[in-house]
C-alpha cells in the first residue's frame, strides 16, 4: 500500500481531533471499541467523517464527565468570536474574544 498523495487531512483541526481521540484511547480514558460504535453512530446520522469524528469525541466525552455538552459550546463561541475579531492574516488567539474577562 503505498501513501497518499496528498494530505490525510483537509483541515488541521481534524488533525488535533483525530490526536486528541487516539491518545484518549492510549491512556484508557476512552475504550477502542466504544468510541468506533459511537463514530459509526454519528455517522449514521449522515454526518460527514470527520464531523461526525469530532461529534462522537464530544459525545463520549461529555458522558465520561472530561467535557461537558456547555463548556464545549462556551469555548466554541469564545473561538469563534475571536475569530471574528482578529485581523486578517494575525494569528486568532482566545485574548481576542471580545468577551472575554
Amino acid at each position: 500500500m503505498s501513501p497518499p498523495d496528498g494530505p490525510v487531512f483537509d483541515e488541521p483541526w481534524q488533525a488535533s481531533a483525530f490526536a486528541l481521540a487516539v491518545a484518549l484511547q492510549d491512556t484508557g480514558t476512552l475504550d477502542r471499541q466504544e468510541f468506533a460504535e459511537t463514530l459509526g453512530g454519528e455517522l449514521d446520522t449522515g454526518l460527514d467523517y470527520w464531523d461526525a469524528w469530532l461529534a462522537a469525541l464530544e459525545h463520549l466525552l461529555d458522558g465520561l464527565g472530561v467535557a461537558d455538552r456547555g463548556s464545549v459550546e462556551e469555548r466554541t463561541g469564545a473561538w469563534l468570536r475571536a475569530a471574528v475579531a482578529t485581523p486578517h492574516g494575525a494569528p486568532v488567539t482566545l485574548d481576542a474574544d471580545p468577551l472575554r474577562s
